[in-house]
């Protein structure tokens, strides 16, 4: 059987592994935003259906992101109180 105490690290030791995910997701939507801006200003004045249609990937690609952000925040946040309720 498993002690409080190893359940605890345990916790903390995943906790850790999604912050450095966090890490890795926050450099990811700040190369994802340089990319639209490199874009936009590369197509500025562009009406054609695949410039439309790759900003517009690039906008749900960084929504997403954000979403993962926000759900690893959450699933961090849960663990944590778990582990002080321990």
């Amino acid at each position: 059987m498993t002690s409080v105490a190893e359940l605890k690290a345990a916790i903390d030791a995943a906790v850790l592994q999604v912050t450095e995910c966090q890490t890795e997701v926050r450099l990811a939507s700040e190369k994802l935003t340089e990319a639209q801006q490199t874009l936009a200003l590369a197509l500025d004045g562009s009406g054609h259906d695949a410039v439309t249609g790759a900003q517009a990937a690039l906008a749900q690609a960084a929504l997403e992101l954000e979403e993962c952000l926000n759900a690893t925040l959450s699933a961090v946040e849960q663990a944590q109180n778990y582990a002080a309720n321990l």
